[in-house]
């Protein structure tokens, strides 16, 4: 009788190491987006102020302008 034929791993050991490089990935992403939220809220910025109060500027601007 014919002895079973061993299995190659190399597949599977292929898909284990692409769902862990997956797996780092994601983890720094995530921990990169959850700092960069943390660092926000830290600091606001003032940029996003200005720039509101630019666009309150322009819209009072065209106002008058249409009177």
């Amino acid at each position: 009788m014919n002895d079973p034929r061993k299995k190659n791993p190399t597949l599977g050991i292929a898909v284990f190491i692409v769902v862990v490089v997956l797996l780092v990935i994601a983890t720094i992403l995530y921990n990169a987006i959850s700092e960069k939220h943390e660092y926000e809220r830290e600091n606001p910025s003032s940029s996003s102020t200005s720039a509101l109060s630019a666009a309150a500027s322009a819209v009072n601007a065209a106002k008058g302008a249409s009177q």
